[in-house]
């Protein structure tokens, strides 16, 4: 498979360009999972919320038990209580 998946930033916009197959895009945004439905390679939608801050943008959390975003450590906060 070629595919070339590229984000940019123009602006304050986030702009991420993805395949042109259903099958590919969810792919690419949720990452692989085995047989049993279990994550394998991290999509790039885990990376969204950081690609976010890094622009400017708000501090956005995730349902873990849907996405666990990618953040480094030194970018963590603590969770909101």
């Amino acid at each position: 498979i070629l595919s070339r998946q590229v984000a940019v930033v123009r602006k304050r916009s986030l702009i991420i360009n993805l395949p042109g197959q259903p099958k590919s895009i969810r792919e690419t945004l949720e990452g692989l999972k085995d047989g049993h439905g279990k994550q394998v390679v991290a999509g790039i939608f885990a990376a969204v919320p950081y690609c976010i801050d890094l622009i400017g943008g708000p501090y956005i959390e995730t349902h873990e038990e849907v996405v666990k975003a990618f953040r480094p450590k030194s970018a963590i906060r603590p969770k909101a209580s």
